[in-house]
């Protein structure tokens, strides 16, 4: 009995442990039907749904798209908010493949700016260097006509001032005697024989003689022994080659006699230069000689051929000088204020709004009509130069939109993404995100300058940058003089100031540029020393200068100024740049063959 009770009691605890599961279970599953159950609403069934686990949403940066993350937050890399990828790849059915989508917030941090594109007059202010010289449509050269002895002269010095008609010399010519007395023996026979009368006349014409001096021949009946040489025209005498007592032949030089009421003022214009210049554009110069004074003259003459030495060719401009202060052979800078197609409108862009790889000029359309900031790439041909302006040949309409400003940001973050961009016109993987997002960070040289408070560098540092760029002005005068040995024992000065220069005085970002510019130039004053050729020393200089420019820039001289020149001609056509303590134009990169090609850039004190 007491065994039956006890397996009553373990069925008991049996019952009760399978109810209580199953009371569980039923509350479980009773929950979950009511949770999928959809309301009439429909909103707490929508809520229950996890999209996050079905349609995850990527989040990255508008301008550094490498970073990628599976929730929101901000760019490790520049702290601006991330943004859903989707709104940067789509924008509607209609979205072109290839565009570089951004948030408004994304622009504006990259201070991105736009502009309709329109048709404009172009103009540019040429300006041109040059000299003033004599019009040789004014310039007489006095010969003697027949042989003779000098024996008066009434012009003892170059330059005296005469009156056309003005008596130059005195000349005894036994020739001319001889004349005289076969027109005087020929007037007998005047009337039986004109034909030898004419042709005695004739003769002494030919020798220079004025008919009045002819008819006092006749007049007189006798021959005269000493005859007046007289000037042609009224001005300088430049020139005399003769003195009192000297025999001279038919066909010697006497004197050379110049009208400087009128000069020609002549202007060396570049290749690049000739587009904007035209036959009656005029011209603006002044003279180095007459400070406060300006002179206005019109273009008469251009060039045909280009001076295969200089790469100029010669523009004329014609000037009134009254007053006799303009001399020939001063030197003028002038300026040409011209409109390239007065009669034709052109497509205008600012410089700004493109990027150059050197074979491709690239700007950036804004597509219209998207909510968010959305370009293309687009390559362009470029016409002339017009002053902060280019002319665009193809590629833009008129009212089409492109970037001004933010462009080279807009290219980088369009090549992180593999899209089309200035390095990479056909798009991909074309740079890896580490060398595009240095691109990103850094821009360009000039950008990374801006980022140096010169202020802030140690003074030592400054004094100790300063030797370098007082041993570069020995070596830059090497080249100037074209002297490759000199250039070589110059250099040596530099790189030893060079290597003196104390990184440890600069901290930070200062720090970094620092290290980022001294292996190239360590490594192009290297090439200077090693080379034996002037030319090749030239071509090390360019790098040298360009990453000479970026450490002045940013960390400044010690109580110095310094010019930045550049050539337009330097480095095959390329341009290059150098630097100078005066502003006076020598050029390192032609020597003596251009000493004065090139123009100040920039003026860093």
């Amino acid at each position: 009995m007491k065994k039956i009770i006890n397996n009553i009691k373990e069925n008991y605890k049996l019952v009760i442990a399978v109810l209580v599961i199953g009371v569980v279970l039923g509350l479980v599953f009773s929950g979950s039907s009511d949770k999928t159950a959809t309301p009439s609403n429909g909103i707490e069934g929508h809520e229950g749904h996890n999209h996050e686990s079905e349609d995850p949403t990527t989040w990255t940066c508008s301008m550094h798209p490498q970073i990628k993350q599976d929730k929101p937050g901000k760019c490790p890399i520049c702290a601006m908010d991330l943004i859903p990828l989707t709104t940067m790849q789509s924008a509607g059915d209609d979205i072109d493949p290839n565009e570089i989508v951004m948030s408004e917030s994304a622009a504006k941090l990259a201070d991105i700016q736009t502009m309709m594109v329109q048709f404009g007059v172009p103009e540019k202010s040429v300006r041109l260097q040059g000299k003033i010289h004599a019009d040789e449509r004014n310039i007489s050269e006095l010969t003697a006509r027949f042989g003779g002895r000098i024996e008066k002269l009434f012009v003892n010095f170059t330059g005296q001032t005469v009156r056309k008609g003005e008596k130059l010399a005195t000349i005894y010519s036994p020739n001319l005697v001889t004349a005289q007395r076969e027109l005087l023996e020929a007037i007998s026979f005047k009337s039986t024989r004109p034909s030898l009368y004419k042709a005695s006349k004739g003769k002494l014409k030919l020798w220079d003689l004025t008919d009045k001096q002819i008819e006092d021949i006749e007049k007189n009946g006798e021959p005269m022994l000493y005859f007046d040489i007289l000037s042609p025209i009224s001005g300088t005498v430049t020139m005399r080659h003769v003195a009192i007592g000297d025999y001279v032949k038919e066909g010697t030089k006497l004197f050379e006699v110049v009208d400087l009421s009128r000069l020609w003022v002549m202007l060396d214009a570049y290749e690049s230069d000739l587009p904007w210049v035209k036959l009656n554009d005029k011209v603006e110069f002044t003279v180095q000689a007459i400070p406060g004074k300006n002179y206005e003259a019109k273009v008469t003459y251009i060039d045909p051929f280009i001076n295969g030495s200089t790469r100029v060719a010669k523009v004329r401009a014609e000037v009134s000088n009254k007053s006799q202060q303009l001399k020939p052979e001063m030197f003028v800078n002038g300026v040409v204020n011209s409109k390239i197609a007065e009669d034709s409108r052109r497509i205008l862009i600012p410089k700004s709004s493109i990027l150059w790889t050197g074979k491709r000029a690239v700007v950036y359309v804004k597509v219209p009509n998207r909510e968010t900031p959305s370009f293309l790439y687009r390559e362009v041909v470029l016409g002339p130069e017009a002053g902060a302006f280019f002319v665009v040949s193809e590629g833009l309409q008129e009212n089409e939109e492109i970037a001004i400003n933010g462009v080279f940001k807009i290219d980088a973050a369009s090549q992180l993404i593999g899209l089309p961009s200035m390095m990479n016109p056909s798009g991909g993987a074309g740079s890896t995100p580490h060398d595009m997002s240095k691109m990103d960070m850094g821009a360009s040289k000039k950008e990374k300058n801006t980022k140096v408070d010169s202020k802030s560098v140690d003074t030592k540092f400054k004094s100790q940058l300063t030797s370098v760029y007082k041993a570069y002005l020995n070596m830059k005068d090497g080249f100037i003089d074209s002297d490759a040995d000199k250039v070589k024992k110059t250099a040596r000065l530099v790189k030893e100031d060079l290597n003196k220069v104390d990184m440890a005085l600069l901290k930070g970002d200062s720090h970094m540029l620092w290290m980022d510019e001294l292996p190239t130039l360590k490594t192009s004053i290297d090439k200077i020393l090693k080379f034996d050729d002037i030319k090749k020393q030239r071509e090390a200089f360019v790098t040298f200068n360009q990453a000479f420019y970026n450490t002045v820039k940013a960390f400044g001289l010690n109580k110095v100024t310094t010019y930045y020149q550049f050539c337009p001609m330097a480095n095959d056509n390329k341009g290059a740049y150098w630097f100078s303590n005066s502003e006076e134009i020598k050029n390192p990169y032609f020597g003596e063959d251009m000493i004065g090609c090139g123009e100040v850039k920039e003026t860093i004190k």
